[in-house]
Parts: structure tokens; C-alpha cells; sequence
């Protein structure tokens, strides 16, 4: 498993700073995240790789990340598997001693937790020097073993002289960023007077969640919102979804209604000054797909969001027609929004064996299963996961992988009452921990008659709610 640096993409930019002042911070393509607080310096550089690895794992392949420290600066690789490469190691010239001469850039070291021996097994043989290294080696900094048979010569206590750095390791554009004060609560109050506070653990979750949906990935993703189930809350999510991550990323977000009978996500957003649906955007895909079609002609097929900034494609709304969607037009309609947006949002029907539901799942890239606090949409949730998990391969590891959005549900008349909100909680919170041992993530949104009829804006949502949906987009944005 071992990588060499010029094997592993430097992008995105990755620095992990630890400051003298028990401060430590990870900066990601110019995006600053913190560092917990630890007892130690090693505290502090375990937690600023904790977070490292996190990004990894998000990319799903190994990172450079260029470490600093009070003691030294360099580079390491980090794979999603949590095991840490020293690429080079430079300790401060200020704290540097001739007595122990070391490479400037040694070879990359694999660092690996070793598997404890079982009890039954025989009592180990003395371990060599190579093993005990291997143990005992810090991932931050690398650590030089120097071999017990031959000591080193004695020589001058007096400091090395610095060594030249190349110019290509320096930058004057290059500075650690500042931590933006406080905003939300009494701290930002303060911030406004003129008193700079740090923001709370609970504004700078915020900030996270912000800063992972506003990414921009390489090449087009598609979201695919199911349930077999009606009434799931399949269609809210759909949209909350779509307006979140196109309001904080700005990329083209459609959501695309793939109903096999008349969907409601025509019904529950701003319509257009036409009334085309998704067979209209399939009879014009040869135009659509030409070279020399203007990217704006999309708006011919698209109902736009004014104040949530996506678009939306309806499903065939005409009651006397009686097409059905075939599985080569899903890949026709598909071909043509990925060549137009950057984000898919699909809504879905009730049947997992029609032909366009199907050809769906083979498109997409994460699954996001909603379900309301009811037993029997909980029921159709699971039995929908189930049903992916059965047929292997890519569906299953959709399912693996998918996020349950559980949102708390009650009767419209009674929603006002303490104890129908309580009961609607903790049956939420039932289902969501019935569903977190199976799934990637679980999120909870709770209660909010915004969501309930008419048309479904993010500006009407309550502030709990609109927070409880940026996390959930946030969890779906981290399977891109």
C-alpha cells in the first residue's frame, strides 16, 4: 500500500497547522476547520489527522497534507483506511543538533497498527529493532531509529547552521487563515459591539455543514429520494434537498420528477410560463444534445425556483395520456440534464420493479430513503433497502450507503399541542435508531407545517428546521 508522493494528487490542498499556543487548525483547498483541543502537542496532531482522514475517506483515496508544527514542518500521505505515510520530516533549524544527522527527505514509512497476537498463540520470539520502530513510531512527527550496534560519534552540542530551503517550498501568497468571530447567539451579539468572540461549537458545526455543501465535485452527481411507500415525504425531500445545495454550492441543481404516474413535485413548486414535462425534454433530446445548442435552450423544459435557485422537471401531467417511462428513456433524459446541471435530485415512485425506477438506481450516485414517523412508511423503507441489498453490486452498495431522513410526524389539527409533538418526537427518534446500524447516516427533521401543503419554500421553513435540513444535505453531499 505503499505511495510515493508523486503518485498522490495534490489537490485539494491540504495543510494541518499546530501552533505553540495549544491551538491547532486543518486547512482544506483555503477552508479552515479546527482542531479539538488535546493535552499535548501528539493530542493535537492525532486530532488535526482525525480530520485529515475524515477528508480522505470523503474522497475515497489518499491526500497529501503538508503538516507544521513548533518543532518542524513536512509531509505526509493519508489514506481512507487511516493509515499515515511520512513523506519528509524538517525539524526547526533553531532546534536542530549536529549529534543526530538525519535525511532531509527519507523514504515514505507506512504506518499501520499492528493486529494483537490471539492468547493461544506461542510467547513472541524478542522483537527486532525494525518491529519496535515500526510500534513506536509517531505518524506526526516521524521519529529516526538509530541502530543500537553502532553509537553515534560524539560531537559539537553547538547548532547546525540553517539549511537553505529551495524556493519552490515557500510561497508569499500562502498565509494561515483567520477564524472568522462569532455571528449566531450572545457571542455574535458581542462580536457586533465591538468584542471579538469565537464562535460556539454549535455555530462552527454549522460553518461545516455549510462549507461540505457548497463543494463542487468533478463531473455531475444524481441524488435519488425513494421510498415505496406514499405519504413518505419523498417529494419535501426532494426539494428541501435540491434548494439547499443549489442555494450554498451555486451549481445547477435540477430536480427531476421520474414518477411513473403523475407525480406531485409539479404540485408542490413554482411553475413556469409553459407546462412541458419530461416527454417533452425526451422529444427534443437530439436538439438538446447538439453541440451548437445554446446551454440557456433548457429553460424551454424547466420550471425555475425564483427564490430557491433550481430547476424543476415535471413528470407528464396529462390525464388522458398513458405513457409510461421506459428504462431508455431514463437514459436519454439523464444524458441530457447531466450535460445541463451538476446536481440530479430524483423524485421516484412507489414501484421498485418499474422499468424507470430501476434505470433510476442505475444512475445514481447516493440514495436518500425518507420516511415520516409512522410504522407502516418505516416498514416500506426497510423493505426498500432490503430490496436493493438483495440485488448485489451497485444497488447494494447504494443501500449500504444511503441516508434515512426521518421526519417527525402529526396530525395537522393537533400539531399545536405539547403531547402530540412529544409523541411524534420520540417515535422519530424510535425509527431513526432502528435504522442506524444499516445505513450511512440517520438525520431527524422535526415538525413543521411549512412542509405539510401548497407550494414548499426554504424562506418558510422555522430556523430549527432549516438547520435540521442543512445537516441532512450536508450528509448526503459527503457520499459525493
Amino acid at each position: 500500500m505503499s505511495t510515493t508522493s508523486t503518485e498522490v494528487l495534490a489537490f485539494p490542498n491540504i495543510r494541518a497547522v499546530v501552533r505553540d499556543n495549544g491551538t491547532a487548525e486543518v486547512v482544506v483547498a483555503g477552508n479552515s476547520r479546527i482542531v479539538p483541543a488535546g493535552e499535548s502537542l501528539q493530542d493535537l496532531r492525532n486530532n488535526a489527522l482525525v480530520l485529515v482522514v475524515g477528508e480522505a475517506q470523503s474522497l475515497n483515496r489518499p491526500v497529501r497534507v503538508q503538516i507544521e508544527d513548533p518543532e518542524g514542518h513536512g509531509e505526509l500521505i493519508v489514506h481512507p483506511d487511516n493509515t499515515i505515510e511520512s513523506v519528509s520530516y524538517e525539524a526547526r533549524p533553531a532546534r536542530r543538533r549536529a549529534e543526530a544527522p538525519e535525511p532531509k527527505t527519507p523514504a515514505p514509512t507506512v504506518i499501520e497498527t499492528p493486529a494483537p497476537a490471539p492468547e493461544s498463540a506461542a510467547a513472541p520470539a524478542e522483537p527486532t529493532t525494525a518491529a519496535v520502530a515500526a510500534v513506536d513510531r509517531q505518524p506526526w512527527p516521524p521519529n529516526p531509529v538509530t541502530p543500537e550496534t553502532t553509537p553515534a560519534p560524539a560531537v559539537a552540542t553547538e547548532e547546525a547552521p540553517p539549511t537553505r530551503r529551495s524556493l519552490k517550498e515557500t510561497s508569499f501568497l500562502v498565509s494561515a487563515p483567520v477564524l472568522e468571530p462569532a455571528t449566531q447567539g450572545w457571542r455574535g451579539a458581542l462580536t457586533r459591539l465591538g468584542f471579538r468572540m469565537d464562535p460556539s461549537a454549535q455555530e462552527l458545526s454549522e460553518r461545516e455543514d455549510i462549507r461540505t455543501v457548497s463543494q463542487h465535485w468533478p463531473g455531475p452527481r444524481t441524488i435519488a429520494v425513494v421510498n415505496r411507500k406514499g405519504g413518505a415525504n419523498k417529494t419535501p425531500t426532494v426539494v428541501m434537498l435540491s434548494a439547499i445545495l443549489a442555494r450554498y454550492s451555486g451549481a445547477a441543481t435540477v430536480a427531476w420528477d421520474n414518477n411513473e404516474s403523475q407525480g406531485t413535485l409539479g404540485w408542490r413548486t413554482e411553475k413556469g410560463a409553459h407546462d412541458r414535462s419530461v416527454l417533452d425534454l425526451i422529444d427534443s433530446s437530439t436538439e438538446l444534445l447538439s453541440p451548437s445548442t445554446n446551454a440557456a435552450e433548457i429553460a424551454k423544459f424547466v420550471h425555475h425556483q425564483t427564490g430557491d435557485k433550481f430547476d424543476v422537471l415535471r413528470s407528464d401531467e396529462n390525464e388522458e395520456g398513458d405513457h409510461e417511462v421506459t428504462a431508455e428513456e431514463v437514459d436519454i433524459a439523464h444524458q441530457v440534464l447531466t450535460r445541463y446541471y451538476r446536481l440530479v435530485v430524483m423524485d421516484s415512485g412507489n414501484t421498485a420493479r418499474a422499468a424507470n425506477w430501476r434505470r433510476m438506481i442505475h444512475h445514481t450516485n447516493q440514495l436518500v430513503v425518507p420516511v415520516t414517523a409512522i410504522e407502516d412508511r418505516a416498514e416500506a423503507a426497510r423493505l426498500t433497502l432490503q430490496t436493493l441489498e438483495s440485488r448485489g453490486g451497485h444497488d447494494a452498495e447504494l443501500a449500504r450507503n444511503a441516508v434515512v431522513i426521518v421526519s417527525e410526524s402529526t396530525d395537522a389539527k393537533r400539531a399545536m399541542t405539547g403531547e402530540a409533538l412529544k409523541r411524534a418526537k420520540d417515535e422519530a427518534q424510535r425509527i431513526a435508531d432502528g435504522f442506524e446500524p444499516f445505513v450511512r447516516a440517520v438525520v431527524t427533521i422535526p415538525y413543521d407545517p411549512a412542509l405539510v401543503n401548497g407550494p414548499i419554500r426554504y424562506e418558510a421553513l422555522q430556523p430549527a428546521t432549516q438547520r435540521a435540513w442543512l445537516a441532512a444535505a450536508a450528509a448526503v453531499a459527503k457520499g459525493f
